[in-house]
């Protein structure tokens, strides 16, 4: 009887053929999903977002973490060499750097502002 099971030898419509089916979906539906680790994936985020375009420049929003301890000073250049290698054009120039605050005034990010 074992072989008749494993090898699927029942005729349709059997009861041995109904049993079979059930034992499937019972185990596909009653299953838990830590038994084959079937998460949820996250997508990876990225530190820098194209935005839609504003009058001919380019917009990034640019993760804060990117430019932990850079000097307000340096992040126009240091954006600028980031941005040219990150989208692949060597003409791409930061114009202006603008941080991003929440409602309670804590940095996000920034707005960068670009032109090709």
């Amino acid at each position: 009887m074992f072989k008749r099971f494993i090898l699927w030898d029942y005729p349709r419509a059997s009861w041995q053929y109904d049993v079979m089916v059930g034992i499937i979906l019972a185990f596909i539906f009653l299953t838990p999903r830590a038994w084959f680790h079937d998460w949820p994936r996250v997508p990876n985020t990225s530190s820098i977002a194209l935005l839609p375009r504003e009058k001919g420049d380019s917009v990034f929003f640019v993760n804060s973490e990117l430019l932990a301890g850079v000097s307000d000073e340096q992040r126009v250049s240091r954006l600028t060499e980031f941005l040219k290698v990150r989208m692949n054009d060597r003409h791409l120039v930061v114009i202006r750097v603008e941080p991003v605050l929440d409602s309670e005034g804590e940095l996000q990010g920034y707005m960068a502002f670009a032109r090709s």
